[in-house]
């Protein structure tokens, strides 16, 4: 399936919104003589022309294609929002404030801005790839920067070096917050918004993906009254969105629960939240300093950067408090030999660490088109050795239900790795490999966990590849 065949760039889709292509069922395919070039399945062409005339207000000529293909270049160009409000996204003065309405109603996380020398391009990011979804006109780069700025805090006149700042967007009675970064670069300010969701109701440690023996053990490794939990994994893994769900279990009104993050992605009731600023001095070891004075019962620090960061979170542990964290390493184990390298005592590891958590993100393959194949080597690493049971497994394909992309929506999977006396040696004498002790104690890893996915035809081997390779 060529996608490319009917990929529309950005600058002809904008020409339209998306609920006005599924509504009229058009696409946008050039511009000529006669205006704006549209594709169409209708049959009643006048009449459409005529109403397309006044509704778009320009003139546009219709070209009539087979409704099959029309709806490839529908689904793949464009997303309809899951509340169903209407938004003109073509450039005008307001085009910034329907462009983030937009890309929280289908599901993005993040929006990127960014200036090259001939064009600037917004890109959004969906299940974790990035899409280019707009263009601006180069000309009017540097007033929607400006207005960005304007409306997060930050100095206009400084673009010389990066700056963090926050939007807050209401509409129909939704709120949510954007974190805004921006970036000088060669030709001019990229910018990167993430939309930050306040909605928790859907945060819960039971539907995050965990096995019912990781989640037993999860659950036994939290409810300790002292010592560390720490998650690990790459940026977008959902490690926040895991600390969020053990939070709010651990939230039962008789426990002072104090947090410092950077940023503050959800809001919960009852729990004492802090926003990093680390420009006047508020970072996470002199946050963690000040906690041990605020009585707390569970501490949770958005992140382990450095070892005086460490040093804090392990005396609160020592001190009767648990502390939950998330650090950048990529294995559960793995997490044990970074803190060593920081510089923080083996010893004092082996004696507060709870559990150590790595966890990673897999898109999940769209059940109407996945294609089940036979198992072949050359889609496997050089050196993974293939289970003899898994005889098939499944490809993406595309259809009009994943916006042909072959997935639709994404799962977590975790490597769990309770710590006991039993492995109090290897970490004092900090051992790269525990494989034995992992296979004695039937523990899962991501890379049994990301087989039994693709066993199970949830996910394609092309997406857990890089799990399998290690």
């Amino acid at each position: 399936m060529q996608i490319s065949k009917y990929k529309i760039p950005p600058d002809l889709q904008q020409c339209i919104s998306a609920d006005q292509a599924f509504h009229y069922r058009i696409v946008p395919v050039s511009t000529g003589e006669n205006g704006l070039v549209l594709k169409t399945d209708s049959t009643s062409l006048q009449e459409l022309l005529d109403e397309l005339n006044i509704v778009l207000d320009s003139q546009v000529s219709l070209e009539q294609c087979p409704s099959e293909e029309l709806e490839q270049y529908l689904t793949t160009n464009y997303r309809q929002r899951k509340k169903q409000v209407a938004h003109q996204l073509a450039y005008t003065n307001d085009f910034l404030e329907k462009m983030l309405l937009e890309a929280k109603g289908i599901g993005s996380s993040d929006i990127h801005f960014e200036p090259y020398e001939n064009k600037c391009r917004v890109r959004l990011r969906l299940d974790g790839k990035l899409l280019e979804y707009y263009a601006i006109p180069l000309q009017d780069y540097p007033t929607m920067v400006n207005k960005i700025k304007i409306r997060a805090n930050l100095d206009i006149t400084e673009k010389r070096l990066p700056q963090d700042g926050r939007i807050t967007v209401s509409s129909n009675g939704e709120e949510f917050d954007i974190r805004v970064s921006s970036l000088p670069t060669l030709n001019g300010e990229k910018l990167v918004l993430r939309i930050l969701s306040r909605d928790t109701g859907s945060v819960e440690l039971d539907g995050l993906g965990m096995t019912d023996m990781e989640l037993a053990q999860y659950r036994e490794g939290i409810k300790k009254p002292n010592g560390i939990v720490l998650i690990s994994g790459p940026t977008g893994s959902g490690k926040t969105t895991t600390l969020y769900a053990t939070l709010k279990l651990l939230n039962d009104g008789a426990t002072n629960i104090l947090t410092i993050e950077d940023p503050i992605e959800y809001t919960l009731e009852g729990i004492n939240q802090v926003q990093l600023k680390e420009n006047i001095g508020l970072d996470f070891a002199s946050s963690l300093r000040t906690f041990l004075r605020q009585d707390p019962d569970i501490i949770m620090v958005g992140e382990i950067r450095d070892v005086k960061t460490a040093n804090m979170a392990i005396r609160a542990a020592l001190t009767g408090h648990l502390v939950l964290s998330t650090i950048h390493t990529n294995s559960a184990w793995a997490t044990v030999s970074r803190l060593i390298d920081m510089g923080v005592p083996s010893f004092l590891i082996a004696s507060t660490l709870n559990m150590s958590v790595a966890q990673r993100l897999v898109r999940k393959l769209c059940n109407t088109c996945k294609k089940k194949e036979t198992v072949d080597r050359k889609y496997f690493p050089a050196n993974f050795s293939i289970p003899n049971d898994l005889a098939h497994h499944y490809v993406p394909v595309g259809c009009n239900d994943c916006h042909h992309t072959g997935y639709e929506g994404r799962k977590a999977i975790y490597e769990i790795l309770p710590i006991d006396k039993k492995l109090e040696p290897s970490i004092k004498n900090n051992e790269l490999q525990i494989d034995q002790y992992i296979q004695e104690n039937n523990l899962s890893t991501l890379q049994g966990n990301a087989i039994d996915l693709v066993a199970q035809g949830l996910t394609s081997i092309e997406e857990v590849y890089a799990l399998l390779s290690h």
